[in-house]
């Protein structure tokens, strides 16, 4: 019985119109019929082979499958395009629909929304194939035009967190979407950080070494640090405040400055939708007021799996002492995280004029002891001490410098007043003609240095100093001397501070603030109180790194702080007074509390049971454990470390400078003739070194028509040479 099928097999594969002809030339004549074995094997080939191979003529890859379209790791594209933009900043761009195209920076901008939306990074794997599709379709409307800023009912894509059916919604909450304020759209943003990727970069490479703020590696830190390095020697101040261009512009401006560098006409219409589509807006008048019930208990809301946590309060407490520079972030249209690009696209124009007038209104003296050269080198005078700056005499050189933070500039002069008030009255026409911005003298106000210039709530005034100058004179004899000159001096302004802790609520009074009870934290346990003040005031001493006053100002705030904790806790804990509170819990507040009779039980052993957290004290609660200023020298050519890193990496990928440096080795003998040949070597195998280094390398004056990359040929032309 078995012979029998095992023949019925054999012919039907051999007079079975199901293989093709190729297949029985190939596996037919492998049959045995006495081997059942090989029929068996054989037959399993022949059905893997077709399937195979009629697969691969039946089915051809789908352009349109995001999974076929992710050839190229995100990041990779992204260092690409930081790459070509620092090597070429003023070649105009055309091309960035190409970039648009590219389906790995829409997943990657999907990642970044969906992580600030859920609160948690979402891997590539982790996304699933409809939210690809979706993604890839948002992506081909971009491409078509089909794509409408500001929508609320009908989205390409939406987010993972939300489940809502808006095909079932009732007509009221219909018409509350569409009447009522309502945050950007996921779809929305998506674009806005696909963009954001792609016009970074370009204008990065562009702007101005003077603005900071809305730049990545450019703080407020890096602008007191310039301030520090670059305006000591200056006399009068122009402090000015451009921060209505912040509030909006027209959209021509903004689109004229932006094609000064972009051409690209789909980037550019999609900007322009996105500033001229209207944005639905709730006025006050209009929302119903609802009665307000009080409530004997208010349960607390548990957060979903999937719901970001909100901010902490010692954050929300830091964000309160965000200096006046650094309140306002624009937000133009649908334009989202594009708005301070944007802003900063609009106002490196004024960047750009500032620098010609630094050039202009520079005159060198040679009775003046530093900044005497017609180059107008910064880098003159003591550069371990650039803040000190020696007494010239009445004839100084006039020079002027500029800085830009966001919508607040400041301009220090190094000359008469009369050099001031001609500038700001340039300014001011500049500023009426560009931005159609109304300026006045009080708008810009000319300062002495010996009033005190506040910027970023800092206090930039002068202090007279008379320190030894010691030199080494000809023949090697140290001379030393008094010398006269000036500092400039960064502090911290307490009023400032004061101010700060008083919209807070943490104090009330000026003169002799007296603090107030943190009642925000009256629910929190000890520990939990304590750590979240630990860390506010971790942030504070980190914000005043580079204040002369950083001792004192850290100080009293701890002691804002800290007197702030001691009410809380005696009314929390019905202890009456804060000295009971210093006496129980001592001056750190690190012991425990108790709520009625006031001592401490024995923390130690319910400690080491576990019966309770461990409480930390609060910091610097004495000046001497407060860290000394940061007096780190500021270089004058700085740049952030990833501006440093690309131009690093073009400078060593461009061939002539790999040139240069091993012709400067082998100069310098500072590398042997025999890791000089190894490393032609290396680069012959590159294919990276010229014409003529090939034919020394290969021994003969012309190029050696059998090149071969064997290792012992190699060897021999090496020993050879």
């Amino acid at each position: 019985m078995h012979q029998r099928v095992v023949l019925s097999s054999n012919r039907v594969l051999q007079f079975s119109s199901f293989f093709p002809a190729k297949i029985n030339a190939l596996f037919i004549p492998e049959l045995n019929t006495c081997n059942p074995r090989n029929n068996g094997f054989t037959v399993f080939r022949a059905f893997m082979y077709t399937s195979t191979h009629s697969n691969s003529h039946r089915r051809a890859p789908d352009p349109n499958d995001p999974a076929t379209l992710m050839k190229e790791d995100s990041i990779s594209l992204c260092c690409k395009m930081w790459i070509d933009n620092f090597r070429e900043p003023d070649k105009t761009v055309n091309n960035l629909t190409d970039y648009l195209r590219r389906f790995e920076l829409w997943v990657l901008a999907y990642q970044k929304v969906s992580a600030d939306d859920t609160g948690a990074y979402m891997p590539r794997s982790a996304i699933t194939r409809p939210s690809l599709e979706d993604l890839l379709a948002l992506r081909n409307a971009v491409l078509d035009n089909r794509f409408k800023w500001g929508a609320r009912l009908e989205f390409f894509i939406k987010s993972p967190r939300d489940k809502t059916d808006y095909e079932s919604l009732s007509k009221r909450k219909i018409k509350a979407i569409l009447t009522t304020t309502q945050p950007s759209a996921f779809q929305d943003r998506i674009v806005q950080e696909v963009l954001f990727m792609i016009l970074e970069p370009v204008y990065e490479a562009r702007f101005s070494q003077k603005s900071f703020a809305f730049r990545p590696g450019r703080t407020a830190h890096t602008a007191l640090r310039v301030i520090r390095r670059s305006f000591a020697g200056y006399l009068w101040y122009i402090k000015g405040d451009l921060s209505t261009v912040l509030d909006g512009m027209k959209v021509g401006m903004v689109i004229s400055a932006l094609m000064r560098d972009v051409r690209d006409k789909k980037v550019v219409d999609l900007i322009k939708a996105a500033l001229t589509t209207p944005v639905v807006t709730t006025r006050p008048d209009d929302v119903e007021k609802k009665k307000k019930t009080k409530r004997k208990y208010q349960k607390k809301r548990v957060l979903a799996d999937d719901e970001p946590k909100p901010d902490p309060y010692w954050l929300e407490s830091f964000f309160g002492f965000a200096p006046e520079e650094a309140e306002k972030v624009p937000s133009w249209g649908h334009c989202g995280i594009l708005s301070p690009l944007l802003a900063n696209i609009c106002l490196d124009e004024l960047d750009r004029w500032m620098e010609g007038k630094i050039q202009e209104f520079y005159r060198p003296s040679k009775n003046d002891v530093i900044w005497n050269s017609p180059d107008g080198e910064v880098e003159q005078g003591n550069t371990s001490w650039p803040e000190f700056v020696p007494t010239s005499g009445p004839d100084k050189t006039r020079k002027i410098d500029y800085i830009r933070f966001g919508g607040h500039i400041l301009i220090g002069v190094r000359g008469p007043r009369a050099d001031a008030a001609t500038l700001r009255k340039q300014l001011i026409e500049f500023c009426d003609q560009k931005y159609m911005l109304k300026l006045d003298n009080e708008s810009l106000p000319i300062e002495h240095i010996t009033k005190g210039i506040m910027f970023l709530d800092h206090v930039l005034c002068r202090r007279v100093v008379y320190p030894t100058l010691r030199y080494t004179a000809t023949g090697g004899k140290i001379i030393s001397e008094k010398g006269v000159g000036t500092l400039l001096s960064v502090t911290a302004s307490l009023k400032q501070c004061i101010r700060q802790f008083r919209k807070l609520n943490f104090l009330k009074g000026d003169r002799d603030p007296d603090p107030q009870p943190c009642f925000r934290m009256f629910h929190a346990t000890q520990a939990h109180t304590n750590a979240q003040m630990n860390k506010l005031l971790s942030t504070m001493v980190e914000w005043f790194r580079y204040a002369d006053n950083r001792k004192k100002i850290v100080n009293f705030c701890s002691y804002i702080i800290r007197g702030s904790l001691a009410k809380l806790y005696a009314a929390k804990y019905k202890l009456r007074s804060r000295a009971k509170v210093y006496k129980i819990g001592s001056r750190t507040l690190s012991r425990p509390l108790k709520e009625k009779k006031g001592q401490s039980p024995e923390y130690h052993n319910l400690l080491r049971m576990g019966l309770v957290e461990s409480i930390d004290g609060l910091m610097y609660t004495r000046m001497s454990l407060v860290p000394e200023t940061d007096y780190t020298p500021f270089p004058v050519a700085w740049r952030p470390d990833h501006e440093k890193a690309l131009l690093e990496y073009i400078k060593l990928s461009d061939q002539k400078t790999l040139e240069e440096q091993q012709n400067c080795l082998k100069e310098q003998g500072l590398i042997s003739p025999q890791d000089y040949i190894s490393m032609l070597v290396w680069n012959y195998k590159r294919n990276a070194v010229p014409v003529d280094q090939k034919s020394l390398l290969l021994g003969t004056g012309e190029e050696n028509d059998n090149e071969s990359d064997d290792d012992d040929d190699e060897g021999v032309h090496a020993a050879e040479i």
